[in-house]
């Protein structure tokens, strides 16, 4: 079956600004689900009222959506309608001449098993699972599917007791029993409000792990992770996660859970990370299982991660919900904001922070820099689930971070507070939540609003002077941002540019802003498109530290030299701009070396990039995760986004020989690192050993990039006898890069080990599908591997999406072939997931970017998808916004050293959207004070 567009006219957009307030009102939801073999039946009751809040001379009739759902029966105040009475089309279902006061009883009948889309209830393996958000639940029965309805759900399911021993529902269970002919059924009632996209419902065969947790006023709520048998030995970690972000959201935020029991379920097939359904989290196995030997570091901390953001919107999302889809930020950046901060209080705040800024701007950026550019409260929309975008979701999360620093900790404590107080079991908008922070603090925040209403990357460049004589130094900022589709002009942001002088000790000066002392480190506001600000008392010319913590989500150009970069990254105090300092010497070196080799001019290895590696490599006092940080050189997507014209395989040329020369010429170095952290006792998840085994991969990367190293014996050992997947994965990677037979030996045994571990044979998969000995014709002989499958969403990302944005040599190969292959899984895969198909094309987006040549196969291959009929919303609203694309010009001047660090694009461990950072489990970080933040713990006691 071909799902259907759910609009016969798939260009028509949805608008912010014909919002109206619904109609009809439903109070109480009365379901019944009975599960089947062959369909299953959900007769709902719903107790309809009129909305006194409805606009002037809105019409008495009820719409109800609806989309795939075959009509049983359907009763008004218990009598039956007959089809005269409704008008039912292929989206939805209106009643006209509603009573101000009814009940509605709809009986409808859906085929689980069929649904390949994920939305609605459908069948993953053996299990049948929800996953109503943004708009499933009309995919399972007739519903005004909005955000802004809310009500409360009484749910009743049925199912066979022996293959579905297992049923859940939203709320606390109210009732179970046995029903004859070996079915039986729970009945469950949540309290609270709320919309329909939280519903959800599970059934099947699996297994429980239980614990429990006391909340700070002594109330006991039992907790439950529901996963397959096999996989109980894998959820301890998720069970603690859970327990401390219950813990930390009573003592940050002063929140505690509402429930009598929170359950959590792992399904093998998921569109999304995972979902905040009331009291019932559904989340992708991905970010609920692991254990040393199947799961890195990296999905330890995912695991971590998004447990704790889903747990979050208990109260930012749940409790305080949306009003309507352009709100979507509202509960998505406000949580991410809450997840990245509790990652950082779990473990170093310096690690946790450049990591979110990787993601931030190998993703965000670039969005916000291509044709399908879009504020964090886009104005209009075709397909919502398109907008599930790092836009909403990480520069919203840096919007709310903006709002925090310009408040403080205590200031923003204030403003949640108030929030919540207003707003409890209500839907709202962007608004009330900016109006909480500006009363709880008198402040205005007018401008400062020119964030949620623009696109773009603002572009911020700093300029100082030292005046010896007055003993003054004067900063001046500006900032411009680039035109973005539908916004050729843009207003200033209210742009925070946390900021520091250092001196020639190394240390923080005092400083005296336009006459007012600030410590050593102040807030400036960059309000207007150049301000100057005057810092009187220094006594020598500083260097200064500019945008701290990264303060504000902008591209920063400074006039700083490259002496004086070097001195920031082994002096500054704020540990994330000393990186960031690192990371500028890199980039710029290795952009002039792209150059060079464009014009056909021989490599040479800058002194200072060599220098300043050895000296990282030779410093005790950095911590082993922030050193391995400070041990890598700039991505391949990094470095795409800072050249005008995209030449992947300069790109790669460059960074190969950079590699090969710290991996020849630092030799002894990387031998010596990869020795004094080999593993010498059992696998534990704490900061240390994190550190050492990030450390010892590192090198052995290293080691493995000299042309004259034995790094092959190395990695062949590591990949045997590794107690854990972090370090054995690492190997493997080497291996797979290999010409030798050990490559095909790995491949093979790696598979034979765990090919009854789903997740793990996704990184499996990836690893090959990023091998840079994989085009496009070996990437079609791994889809005929017999564990690859287009309808599992883990298993599609982890080939196709690896290879699209994880292989630019190959992806990108002249010849097109990359582009043909990329497109023909496009167009088989948006007849089963169009949601997932749009995302494919992600890597597409950019094309404009790349030669004329690579331009004209991408745009052949984008129309071949664009002229298919039929074509889903989700990829027609993609495809033809890229196609619009207008040609690109240069903006960025040659001479420029933009502030920029990206990771590689795609990554076998979770994405950083995910919370993606190295933890330490010994308690919570004291909080900070003021809103300043902690200077990360980036050196050993």
């Amino acid at each position: 079956m071909r799902p259907n567009s759910a609009s016969p006219e798939p260009s028509a957009p949805k608008r912010l600004a014909d919002y109206t307030p619904p109609g009809y009102l439903i109070d109480e939801v009365d379901l019944n689900i009975d599960i089947r073999d062959d369909a299953t039946t959900v007769t709902s009751k719903l107790d309809v009222r009129r909305n006194p809040d409805a606009a002037e001379g809105e019409p008495t009739t009820l719409h109800l959506d609806g989309e795939e759902l075959e009509l049983v029966d359907i009763k008004l105040d218990g009598k039956p309608l007959q089809p005269g009475d409704y008008t039912r089309t292929d989206t939805g279902l209106q009643i006209p001449g509603m009573p101000d006061d009814a009940q509605l009883e709809i009986t409808t009948r859906i085929k689980p098993h069929e649904n390949l889309r994920l939305e609605g209830l459908y069948k993953s393996n053996d299990l049948f699972v929800t996953q109503m958000e943004a708009e499933g639940f009309r995919r399972f029965t007739y519903y005004p599917d909005r955000p802004d309805v809310m009500a409360k759900f009484t749910t009743r399911v049925e199912g066979d007791a022996d293959s579905l021993p297992v049923l859940l529902a939203n709320g606390n269970q109210i009732d179970a029993g046995v029903t004859g002919e070996g079915r039986h059924y729970t009945t469950w009632r949540d309290p609270h409000p709320k919309p329909a996209y939280l519903f959800a419902v599970v059934a099947g065969d699996l297994v429980k792990v239980e614990d429990k947790y006391t909340t700070g006023s002594g109330r006991e709520v039992n907790l439950a992770i529901f996963v397959e048998p096999g996989d109980e030995d894998k959820v301890a970690h998720a069970m603690d996660s859970l327990k401390r972000s219950m813990r930390w959201d009573e003592e940050v935020y002063g929140r505690e859970y509402d429930l009598d029991t929170f359950h959590i379920v792992a399904a093998n097939d998921f569109n999304a990370g995972a979902m905040e359904n009331k009291g019932l989290n559904i989340f992708n196995t991905k970010y609920v299982l692991a254990n040393p030997e199947t799961a890195t570091d990296n999905d330890f901390d995912g695991v971590e991660g998004v447990i704790a953001h889903e747990y979050f919107h208990n109260w930012t999302g749940n409790r305080v919900t949306v009003r309507d889809w352009f709100q979507l930020t509202l509960k998505e950046g406000l949580t991410v904001f809450r997840d990245q901060e509790f990652s950082a209080d779990m473990g170093s705040r310096a690690v946790k922070r450049i990591d979110d800024v990787q993601g931030l701007r190998a993703g965000q950026f670039a969005e916000d820099a291509g044709p399908t550019a879009h504020p964090i409260q886009p104005k209009e929309y075709i397909e919502i689930n398109n907008f599930y975008t790092a836009t909403v979701y990480d520069k919203g999360a840096e919007i709310i971070r903006m709002m925090h620093t310009l408040v403080g900790e205590e200031g923003f404590r204030k403003g949640t507070d108030l929030y919540f107080d207003r707003h409890d079991n209500s839907a709202v908008t962007t608004e009330e939540f900016i109006s909480s922070i500006e009363d709880a603090n008198g402040i205005d925040l007018s401008q400062f609003r020119n964030w949620y209403d623009q696109a773009g990357t603002p572009n911020v460049d700093a300029k100082g002077t030292y005046d010896p004589a007055t003993e003054t130094f004067t900063l001046t900022l500006k900032q411009q941002t680039d035109p973005t589709p539908g916004q050729p002009e843009k207003k200033p942001f209210h742009i925070p540019v946390r900021m520091g002088l250092v001196g020639a000790d190394g240390q923080d000066m005092a400083l005296t802003v336009d006459g007012e002392a600030k410590g050593t480190e102040t807030v400036l506001s960059l309000t207007e498109e150049e301000q100057t600000f005057t810092f009187t008392g220094v006594k020598e010319d500083p260097t200064p530290s500019l945008l701290r913590g990264f303060s504000a989500p902008v591209k920063l150009t400074t006039d700083l030299s490259e002496k004086q970069l070097q001195f920031l990254a082994g002096h500054d105090s704020d540990s994330f701009n000393r990186w960031e300092a690192a990371q500028t010497v890199n980039r710029h070196a290795m952009l002039s070396m792209i150059d060079d080799h464009k014009a056909g001019r021989a490599l040479e290895m800058p002194p200072a990039m060599l220098e300043q590696m050895r000296e990282n490599l030779s410093d005790p006092s950095l911590d082993g995760q922030y050193k391995a940080l400070m041990l890598r050189t700039p991505s391949y997507t990094e470095l795409s986004q800072a050249v005008d014209e995209v030449d992947p395989d300069a790109i790669q040329a460059v960074r190969k020989f950079v590699r090969e020369e710290l991996a020849t010429k630092l030799a002894p170095e990387w031998r010596e690192l990869s020795a004094a952290t080999k593993a010498t006792a059992p696998f534990e998840a704490t900061g240390e050993q994190k550190g050492q085994r990030a450390l010892h991969n590192l090198a052995l990367g290293y080691m493995a990039a000299n042309p004259r190293g034995k790094a092959v014996e190395q990695a062949v050992k590591q990949f045997g006898e590794a107690d854990n997947m972090t370090e054995r994965l690492a190997a493997f990677s080497t291996l797979v890069e290999t010409k030798g037979p050990e490559r095909q030996r790995a491949i093979d045994q790696f598979y034979d080990d765990f090919k009854d571990q789903p997740l793990v044979m996704d990184k499996w998969f990836a690893l090959q599908a990023m091998s840079g000995r994989t085009d496009a014709a070996g990437l079609s002989k791994l889809m005929e591997h017999k564990d690859f499958s287009l309808t599992n969403p883990n298993r599609l990302r982890s080939v196709v999406g690896s290879f699209a944005a994880g292989n630019p040599e190959n992806f990108h190969a002249k010849d097109g072939s990359g582009y043909k292959l990329l497109a023909d899984v496009v167009l088989e895969v948006e007849k089963l997931n169009p949601r997932t198909a749009a995302r494919l094309l992600s890597p597409m987006r950019q094309w404009r970017r790349f030669d004329g040549e690579r331009q004209a196969l991408m745009q052949k291959e984008m129309e071949r998808i664009a002229a298919v009929p039929g074509l889903s919303k989700d990829v027609y609203e993609v495809v033809t916004k890229t196609l619009a694309a207008p040609p690109r010009e240069p903006t960025m001047p040659k001479d420029a050293m933009p502030r920029l660090m990206s990771p590689d694009p795609i990554q076998v461990s979770p994405p950083k959207a995910a919370g993606d950072v190295p933890i330490d489990i010994e308690g919570f970080r004291k909080r900070r004070e003021g809103g300043k933040p902690e200077g990360p713990s980036i050196r050993k006691p």
